[in-house]
């Protein structure tokens, strides 16, 4: 890595960014970023408050009518300069993710790559936000729709990607003639902060983005979201904050996306070829060290091959590299924060308690940091916490099944509805599996499946609305319909 740790962390903003400048919050108010890997505090940043909040949908809502008679082009080139800047500090902004969330640099510049892709995509779909025209049945009137932005937007995004969640709200938004305010993770603001320097450097007019940093992010959300001027909010989080969410939001009947909890199946049927199931699952599961929404949660192996998929998978997991994330050699990271750690702890001495077997790990690591083995459990009970509630870390709990329909009735044995996973080499199953499977993704022989062009977003309570592809765009415009006399009726 060339980047030097203090020249960098001197080019990060600290402060909020209000109407196109920096500024210290109304309050004075601070919290700290600290390095997972390490405990050390790496950054001081200005913390919002109330007034913060209303002061940024202020300066949002001041350029909101300029910004959406900006022509498509205009906006398409400002993504696209955006991406090219992005990709010009890729290397300051892998460093910057895993200084402040912890994954491997590898994961951090794939990160990079992914998060810019965002910014193409949408510059690409800009100018084609399309409407229709048509002829009513009737033939007594002429009918237009066209798009609208739906207006000012809160952006609210986690700390587990923190550069692909906030182009990947951000980027649609600009598109589609939105101005907005960005809330991101206190746990990991400081890759945001430096986004939003990039759109300003790429020229971005002040008051388009808005980004307001917090120790608390009810103090943000809650003012802003009872402000009639706003029109969305855009979450990606934990499913209970999102039904608080929800539930403010109908006050105003703001419209929503959320992209809320996940509890994956990866299903490895008995004529998968195993090997490509384990690296799939080396994907699906060790990606972002497991701390992502659409991480294999739930293995669920058919009885005849799961002895050999299981040993197969531990020689895998058993062979990263834990450490931090800013040496090259590492492979797998900390986990974010103390509280993430002693979750995963409990949930395998829960699982261990109940009668699984620890194929490796199982254990915290004594590092400095939050650090937790990788971990594979076999002959994982249903009754597992392990088994139900989404892990969030680096643990692979394995169950069997005998057949088809008891691995979509273990599947479909969850509240969530986000990301799913079939290995098979029978080609009919793919679609018994898409028409049984209560999944809003489904990777097929795929372990790693997230991309700009495509939608994301889940069923149940894994949320609402789509991310990415061109239904991506759909989720910041309104629709208009005109209605014109038909000249000859």
């Amino acid at each position: 890595m060339t980047v030097s740790i203090s020249e960098l962390l001197e080019k990060v903003p600290t402060k909020l960014l209000i109407g196109g400048k920096w500024v210290d919050s109304s309050s004075d108010e601070t919290f700290d970023v600290e390095n997972p890997a390490t405990g050390e505090v790496i950054a001081t940043l200005a913390s919002a408050n109330s007034d913060d909040a209303k002061a940024a949908l202020d300066a949002a809502c001041d350029v909101q009518d300029d910004w959406a008679q900006t022509s498509p082009r205009d906006r398409a080139e400002l993504l696209r300069r955006g991406f090219e800047l992005v990709h010009e500090r890729a290397e300051e902004f892998a460093a910057l993710m895993t200084l402040e969330m912890g994954k491997p640099l590898a994961e951090s510049r794939g990160e990079v790559t992914y998060g810019a892709e965002y910014l193409r995509w949408f510059s690409e779909e800009t100018v084609r936000d399309y409407g229709r025209s048509l002829t009513a049945p009737e033939g007594t009137l002429r009918m237009i729709t066209r798009r609208k932005p739906v207006g000012p937007c809160l952006l609210i995004t986690p700390w587990n990607f923190p550069l692909a969640m906030a182009t990947r709200k951000i980027a649609p938004a600009i598109a589609a003639g939105c101005v907005m305010v960005v809330k991101p993770a206190k746990l990991t603001p400081l890759t945001t902060q430096y986004f939003a320097q990039t759109m300003i450097d790429a020229g971005v007019p002040a008051g388009v983005i808005n980004v307001v940093a917090g120790s608390s992010a009810s103090a943000i959300s809650e003012p802003l979201m009872a402000d009639s001027r706003l029109r969305k909010v855009s979450f990606t989080g934990s499913t209970p904050v999102g039904k608080t969410l929800l539930k403010a939001a109908a006050d105003n009947v703001l419209r929503t996306s959320m992209e809320l909890g996940g509890n994956a199946p990866f299903i490895v049927f008995e004529d998968a070829d195993i090997d490509q199931a384990v690296e799939g699952a080396m994907g699906a599961k060790m990606r972002n060290i497991g701390e992502a929404c659409t991480a294999a949660n739930r293995f669920i192996v058919h009885e005849s091959v799961a002895e050999e998929f299981g040993r197969k998978f531990a020689e895998k997991i058993a062979a990263l590299n834990v450490g931090n994330g800013l040496d090259e050699t590492v492979t797998c990271g900390p986990l974010v924060e103390q509280k993430a750690l002693d979750n995963i702890t409990s949930l395998v001495d829960d699982a261990v308690d109940k009668g699984a077997t620890v194929l490796t790990g199982g254990k915290a690591l004594d590092k400095d940091g939050y650090f937790y083995a990788p971990t594979v459990l076999s002959d994982v009970p249903r009754s597992a916490r392990v088994a139900q509630e989404e892990i969030f870390g680096p643990v692979a709990p394995i169950l069997t099944f005998k057949d088809e329909a008891e691995a979509i009735r273990i599947a479909n044995d969850t509240e969530y509805g986000l990301a799913s996973y079939v290995f098979t080499e029978n080609s009919d199953r793919l679609w018994r599996l898409s028409d049984g499977l209560e999944f809003g993704l489904m990777g097929f022989n795929a372990g790693v499946i997230s991309n700009a062009a495509a939608p994301f977003g889940g069923v149940k309570q894994s949320g609402m609305g789509c991310e990415g592809g061109a239904e991506g765009l759909d989720e910041y415009t309104s629709v208009q319909y005109l209605a014109l006399r038909d000249p000859y009726a």
